[in-house]
């Protein structure tokens, strides 16, 4: 077989990009790294028991008194290991991608839905997209933006964005046919059926979605440490390559405990009663 030259036509495709593109890429890296500094700004302007008491809270009210005190004591837990700064650190990286994420994945996910081409054209896409090793991503980001947390964002979105398009999907083609045509007969217009029928009874999936969105995010952001995220990812990264065992054991537990707390929230009563 004559040999193809994928790798070849990938790499005129990047240099093409970042060549041409140049000023639409600066312009995506500061509007990424203005929203990761404004929210790292706004976990470190109150004290870690302040975040701990409302995380506590709503932990609570999402689901229950067990996740609230697991909640509670697993940030009290980070702060005692001197890791609270690296933890604002790599929430702040995982709430940028998942917003971003989630504000282009969810529309995506209704289009999807509502037009069957676009879910042919998108389906191979997000299979690639989810089959993709994660560190084959951090390449292009690094040439596209530079060393730092906004390629870190930028390989975090594209890796955690394809549950979200999925399940909304998913989602909103599973509203029982007969609503639909409920909602049709009494001259429902489409944003009214969008937002009155379709969009409530599609949430349980729609926020399973947003759950790996997060899990997702967390798993790349710990990876991209390899090209200057920060955090708790930096720690695991320094500690395996120094050999520092007790070092990457506290960043991968304060990583975990991060985790926990995340899926519980996002899962809410229904996941604390599985």
């Amino acid at each position: 077989m004559p040999r193809i030259m994928i790798g070849k036509l990938f790499e005129g495709v990047v240099d093409y990009l970042r060549v041409s593109w140049k000023v639409v890429f600066l312009g995506i890296r500061d509007f990424i790294e203005t929203i990761i500094d404004f929210i790292e700004y706004g976990l470190s302007y109150f004290p870690f028991w302040v975040l701990a008491i409302v995380i506590a809270l709503i932990a609570y009210k999402r689901a229950g008194k067990g996740i609230a005190a697991f909640s509670l004591i697993g940030i009290l837990f980070i702060e005692s290991m001197d890791l609270w700064s690296e933890a604002v650190s790599t929430l702040s990286l995982i709430i940028t991608a998942t917003i971003i994420a989630l504000l282009i994945g969810i529309p995506v996910g209704i289009l999807s839905a509502k037009f069957e081409l676009l879910n042919k054209i998108l389906r191979p896409i997000l299979d690639l997209m989810q089959t993709m090793p994660a560190f084959v991503y951090l390449i292009p980001s690094v040439l596209f933006f530079r060393i730092g947390p906004v390629p870190a964002v930028f390989s975090t979105i594209i890796f955690a964005m394809p549950p979200a398009i999925r399940l909304t999907d998913l989602g909103i083609r599973q509203v029982p046919t007969e609503l639909i045509e409920a909602g049709e007969s009494f001259g429902s217009l489409w944003y009214q059926m969008l937002f009155k029928i379709q969009l409530p009874l599609a949430m349980p999936t729609i926020m399973a979605g947003i759950n790996q969105c997060i899990m997702l995010a967390l798993s790349m952001v710990v990876i991209a440490s390899m090209i200057g995220a920060g955090g708790l990812g930096s720690m695991v990264l320094t500690g395996v390559s120094s050999l520092k065992v007790g070092m990457a054991f506290e960043g991968g537990l304060a990583v975990v405990v991060i985790a926990i707390i995340l899926d519980r929230l996002t899962q809410g009563k229904s996941g604390n009663n599985k």
